[in-house]
């Protein structure tokens, strides 16, 4: 299966520097924005888009417009650059607020907004590329996408396979009107997952015209971005002395892991293996002195609070514990790795619906963040766990090369500017 997506990789890779031979004195601009107000999902997936398409063969100039101040630190290629948003919070009640800053949010939004619209003035790209939220975080995006509207920039909405339960998306979306932003703002919707498994455009009863817009590409496969990611953090990665047999915890950017967290470093792990527990930047600083406190006293457990590129430490890693964010997902199934999820079921069921179904397919084992504890990890490390081959389109990014293209061929060689 991996040499069939490197062969069509390959051949979408072909498409592109074709592309760039035809019109050899244009040079793309790609601007891809994401509200990263919890967690790191949003920013990590946007940076692998950029990576792929920066390594493709495309000539282009890709613009990350982040709300993750670390994003600039991150392995990236030429041609690539990051513009970092104030960066807002989102608490489990789903509600927002500065995440830094004692502003109000309405003022933080503001600021946000016009930093955003500022910028796609001055980089006037043919491609803007928004993650997840068709509107922005509480609709920042308003402006820019009116600006947008009135150019010749193309305009893509990148949707996660779940987004939530039927009944809250249809809630929530009503609300925003997100529906309306799609008709008339968004040229394509590329859907980043397997319809096989959870088929958005019918969980979600979309019209007809929206669903018309609406393009599977499939999981983001993670293996062919390590030749480019690991020289880049190697140092890095040496500096940890990671054993050879380790079982990884993962739990985002640690905001709402702490029982995980903390089950995992209570844990009684096999002999021979080591915990390595990647805390994430968001773990409160109470929580974090405990599991360094427990890390002194057990020689098997490793606690790790930030690392660039998580993706090398999962290669590595002979299982997995983790939440069940969509990227951490993604690599699981990528590196086929048996796995066991705690998946997050508030503010959104988002994790939960994908590890169901997942575990269905015998692709991973779920656990119920109510019945987290150190016994319950124990007692699954111990335990035999295969993991079945049944089959997952791991296609994204090679898709994403081929639907981009389509996109980049139907602009003009001379484009119109907004005033």
């Amino acid at each position: 299966m991996h040499l069939a997506n490197q062969i069509l990789t390959h051949l979408s890779r072909h498409r592109l520097v074709s592309l760039a031979q035809d019109a050899p004195t244009r040079r793309w601009r790609i601007a891809l924005y994401s509200h990263d107000t919890m967690g790191l999902g949003h920013k990590r997936r946007n940076l692998l888009i950029a990576q792929t398409l920066a390594t493709s063969g495309l000539q282009a100039d890709i613009l990350l417009i982040s709300g993750m101040r670390d994003a600039n630190d991150l392995p990236t290629p030429f041609g690539v650059d990051s513009l970092t948003l104030p960066a807002l919070r989102k608490q489990v009640d789903g509600q927002y607020q500065a995440r830094h800053m004692g502003l109000a949010l309405n003022d933080i939004i503001a600021l946000r907004s016009q930093i955003i619209l500022t910028a796609i003035k001055s980089f006037q790209p043919d491609l803007f590329i928004v993650d997840n939220v068709p509107r922005g975080a509480v609709r920042e995006l308003d402006a820019t996408l009116n600006y947008v509207r009135r150019s010749s920039t193309r305009c893509v909405l990148g949707l996660r396979d779940v987004l939530d339960t039927p009944a809250a998306v249809q809630r929530d979306w009503q609300r925003a009107d997100n529906i309306s932003a799609i008709r008339r703002y968004y040229d394509a919707v590329w859907i980043y997952g397997d319809p096989d498994l959870y088929d958005l455009r019918q969980e979600y009863g979309f019209p007809h015209d929206v669903v018309a817009k609406m393009r599977p590409l499939g999981y983001l496969d993670q293996r062919d971005r390590l030749n480019y990611v690991k020289p880049a953090v190697h140092k890095t990665l040496e500096a940890l002395a990671l054993p050879d047999d380790l079982v990884l915890c993962l739990v985002g950017g640690g905001q709402d892991g702490a029982a995980l967290a903390e089950a995992f470093a209570q844990t009684t792990f096999p002999v021979g293996k080591t915990g390595v527990l990647l805390t994430g930047p968001f773990m409160p600083a109470a929580v974090q002195q405990r599991l360094y406190a427990w890390a002194e006293k057990n020689p098997q457990l490793k606690i790790v609070d930030y690392f660039e590129e998580p993706t090398l430490l999962l290669e590595q890693a002979s299982r997995v514990i983790a939440m069940g964010g969509y990227n951490t997902t993604c690599e699981i199934l990528s590196f086929h790795k048996p796995a066991l999820l705690v998946p997050r079921i508030a503010p959104r069921r988002e994790q939960w619906i994908r590890a169901e179904r997942l575990q269905q397919r015998r692709l991973l084992d779920v656990l119920s963040p109510e019945s987290v504890s150190a016994k319950a990890l124990t007692e699954w490390l111990h335990q035999s766990v295969q993991v079945a081959t049944t089959p997952l389109n791991l296609q994204g990014t090679t898709n994403l090369l081929t639907a981009l293209q389509d996109l980049l061929m139907a602009i003009p060689a001379t484009v119109p500017q907004a005033s």
